[in-house]
């Protein structure tokens, strides 16, 4: 083929390629085939004009073409009657398989990774986000550079600047390896901005609460019923990628921030893992991690063990989590509840972020996990400053309220220690006593 493959891979998605997908079952071995339905829908995510789908069953891989001769013939048969532009395996090919398929099939190859990345170069939309996956994108390319690539810098002429005898395949690994350093020092700035805001929130002692689950899992939707935000959320695979934050105010826990952060998919290739762990640190940093689940999909639980794999993977294992349990509204005759486990801790929340049933149940479930974080006052508001106190009910848990005789509300209340401090600093707000809600509890 004449066309250069990065720039093949960069425009292969969205154009509506005539496509055919080939699903692999592998009958043996431990690697996750994973579904059709789900290889479909990534292929549908990306605009691609899918003619037909081919599900081949292996009990072993063959080195040269994956799948063997006899349907690599039957493929380029396909490909030939139906014009196809783009064929696209369910698992990962080596660089030699891709290459001896796209010889093979006298069309383009890719598999899951690299539609995987084409998806997600497509849906970026910050800075930030277009520079990790440009990123993910080189590092996945370094492996299956077969032609030019120099194409990408004309402006850097060849004398003096190769060495004695340097080939093509190196001179493009070259400037590959001089584009991945420019791209980490543009990130590692981002990044330095990012701790800045971290660091603020932990001194502010605001909580931080971190969404986490598998694409498609309503993360977005549960994001905005939270937050009144406007973030973009579509029924379909990784609608959103960069994260996004933003303060609330949540009843009877206060102020706290919540992060929506990228989904997470079977196989989630590993480069972007790489690429998008900066993006990735606002669920390490997080009080509360919700994992968020469809509670409608049938195949949830291994899309549950599917998240718990790269939560690992990221070091997030340790952070207390709540796994909320979505779309209870695609459930016949279901209807909003909490579990909780021997020790009466709430661990479970099934709701629909949708229609918002069951949303007071998980403000109930952050409460207690946030408990930790929250402080019991008693607090006196002159006559002037008692308007705050309806703005406490709105925010925060009152648990005791008198008015002495001269008009005066006296208030106990259990509150975030960020939003005590703030509530000190209005004018006619005095502090009568405090109290760590760990130090009440331990007492």
């Amino acid at each position: 083929m004449s066309t250069d493959l990065f720039d093949r891979q960069k425009d292969a998605v969205g154009q509506g390629e005539r496509t055919i997908l080939v699903h692999i079952e592998l009958t043996s071995g431990s690697h996750s085939n994973g579904s059709v339905d789900e290889f479909q829908q990534l292929a549908e995510s990306s605009g691609l004009n899918i003619v037909e789908t081919l599900t081949i069953k292996r009990s072993f891989t063959k080195a040269q073409f994956f799948i063997g001769t006899g349907k690599v013939d039957e493929l380029a048969s396909l490909v030939s009657e139906n014009e196809i532009e783009l064929v696209i395996f369910s698992l990962q090919l080596s660089p030699s398989q891709e290459r001896n398929l796209e010889k093979a099939l006298k069309c383009q190859v890719m598999d899951r990774t690299g539609l995987i990345l084409d998806i997600f170069a497509l849906r970026a939309s910050s800075f930030e986000g277009k520079l990790q996956v440009e990123l993910a994108q080189l590092k996945h390319l370094s492996t299956r550079l077969v032609r030019g690539w120099t194409h990408l810098e004309r402006q850097k002429g060849g004398i003096g600047l190769r060495g004695p005898g340097e080939t093509q395949l190196e001179t493009d690994k070259r400037l590959i390896s001089l584009r991945i350093k420019n791209i980490n020092k543009r990130l590692s700035k981002v990044h330095k901005q990012h701790d800045l805001g971290r660091k603020s929130r932990v001194k502010n002692q605001l909580p931080m609460i971190s969404l986490a689950g598998y694409t498609n899992a309503g993360k977005s939707t549960l994001f905005n019923l939270l937050t009144k935000a406007q973030v973009y959320a579509d029924d379909k695979l990784f609608a959103t990628l960069d994260s996004t934050i933003r303060r609330v105010m949540l009843p009877a826990s206060g102020e706290a921030v919540i992060a929506d952060t990228v989904g997470f998919i079977q196989d989630l290739p590993h480069e972007l893992i790489e690429a998008f762990k900066s993006t990735l640190e606002e669920t390490r940093q997080a009080n509360v991690l919700l994992h968020v689940v469809d509670a409608s999909d049938p195949n949830s639980r291994d899309k549950i063990e599917q998240v718990e794999e790269i939560i690992e993977q990221i070091d997030a294992e340790e952070i207390p989590r709540i796994i909320v349990m979505n779309k209870i509204d695609g459930i016949n005759d279901f209807q909003p509840r909490i579990d909780k486990d021997n020790e009466g801790n709430i661990y479970r929340v099934w709701l629909s972020a949708h229609t918002g049933e069951g949303i007071d149940l998980l403000y109930e479930a952050l409460s207690q996990s946030l408990s930790g974080m929250m402080t019991f006052a008693s607090i006196k508001l002159d006559v002037q400053s008692a308007y705050i106190r309806s703005e406490i009910h709105r925010v925060g848990f009152i648990k005791k309220e008198i008015m002495n005789e001269f008009g005066q509300w006296l208030l106990e209340i259990n509150v975030t220690s960020h939003y005590l401090e703030r509530l000190l600093d209005k004018q006619g707000v005095s502090l009568l006593w405090k109290q760590n809600s760990q130090q009440s509890q331990t007492a």
